[in-house]
């Protein structure tokens, strides 16, 4: 919204035809170079400041023509079908990216813990026996019907030499 009236009379009667017209041109000019400079963020948050700073330009502008810029506000910021696509597009991807970094975080965590894990079985055989028994524990625990028995390959191995 720009206002603005006439303020030297003299002034008016200045070879700018159309003053009005003129003004309006020059606000839509300042305004683009303005939010050339900007990011969407920026505008959206800094209006005000935006809506001075471009009334004290014009106002500056228009003064030889006899013109005084008395407000400029801005009501709305529209944003073209293709250049919201093109942000929705971008905030997918960055939200995509996150969610890779995030399962290779915890597919990272799962790698070390089953490393830890190996580590203290290789240490101790006797963890690897109990390790049996827990999944014994709980496969018996399930209301299956078929059972199947690890067993360790030595323990194999001996029994297909005898």
């Amino acid at each position: 919204d720009l206002r603005s009236c006439g303020f030297h009379p003299l002034l008016l009667i200045h070879p700018v035809l159309f003053v009005s017209h003129s003004t309006r041109l020059l606000a839509a000019t300042t305004l683009r170079n303005v939010l050339g400079t900007k990011n969407l963020a920026e505008i959206l948050s800094e209006r005000e400041s935006i809506s001075h700073n471009m009334q004290s330009s014009l106002d500056e502008a228009t003064d030889p023509w006899g013109v005084k810029v008395e407000r400029v506000e801005i009501k709305d910021v529209r944003l073209p079908v293709q250049l919201q696509r093109a942000m929705a597009a971008e905030a997918e991807a960055a939200r995509e990216a996150r969610a890779k970094v995030i399962a290779a975080e915890g597919e990272q965590r799962a790698s070390r813990a089953l490393k830890e894990a190996a580590e203290v079985i290789n240490e101790s055989p006797a963890a690897l026996q109990l390790r049996y028994l827990q999944t014994l524990s709980q496969i018996s625990a399930e209301k299956n019907s078929t059972i199947i028995f690890p067993l360790p390959i030595d323990l194999i191995s001996n029994l297909v030499s005898k």
